[in-house]
This record gives C-alpha cells, sequence and structure tokens, in this order.
C-alpha cells in the first residue's frame, strides 16, 4: 500500500492549465483499480492519494505521469507502508 502526497511548487499557479489532464489522470488511477482516495491537502498545500495493488516502480511510472507531476506544478512522494493491523473494512489493503 502507498501513499502519494504531490505538494505544490512555485508552479502552482501553472495548475489551472493542467487541472483536465490531472482530473483524467486520477480517473484512470481509480478505473484501474489502484487508486482507493484521493483528496486535497489541507491549506491548499496539493493533495494526495492511497494507492494498491501495484509495485513501486509501476506507481513512480504512473505518477510521473500525471501532468502536475510533468510539468512541475506538484513534487510526488511515495511513501511504502506495509499494513500491520487494518480495520475489517480495509482487510482488502493488506494483499
Amino acid at each position: 500500500m502507498f501513499i502519494v502526497l504531490l505538494k505544490f511548487t512555485a508552479k502552482k499557479g501553472l495548475a489551472p492549465q493542467f487541472m483536465d489532464g490531472h482530473n483524467a489522470w486520477l480517473k484512470q488511477g481509480f478505473d484501474d483499480g489502484v487508486f482507493v482516495l484521493a483528496g486535497s491537502l489541507q491549506t491548499g498545500a496539493g493533495g494526495g492519494m492511497v494507492a494498491h495493488n501495484t509495485t513501486l516502480a509501476a506507481l513512480c511510472a504512473r505518477v510521473n505521469d500525471d501532468p502536475f507531476v510533468a510539468q512541475g506544478v506538484v513534487s510526488a512522494e511515495i511513501i511504502e507502508i506495509t499494513p500491520g493491523r487494518v480495520d475489517a473494512r480495509l482487510a482488502f489493503l493488506q494483499s
């Protein structure tokens, strides 16, 4: 399981130009069963996703395809988590 943090850079002002592409990229991640949650970081710092059902290498490639990342609007950080304890409702994340 992975946490992906997308933090705005000094190029944040370019975000509107690439928003449609970014939203299409997010939709593809959900359609592919990789993203299970996406949302905004509070205080407008960027966004984040929870990803699973992928490898680190594949996720890195996917993240690099995000127009926000490709255009330098955000910097990306991927954190890998090995779930030790999981609420029954999220048991699918342990696979």
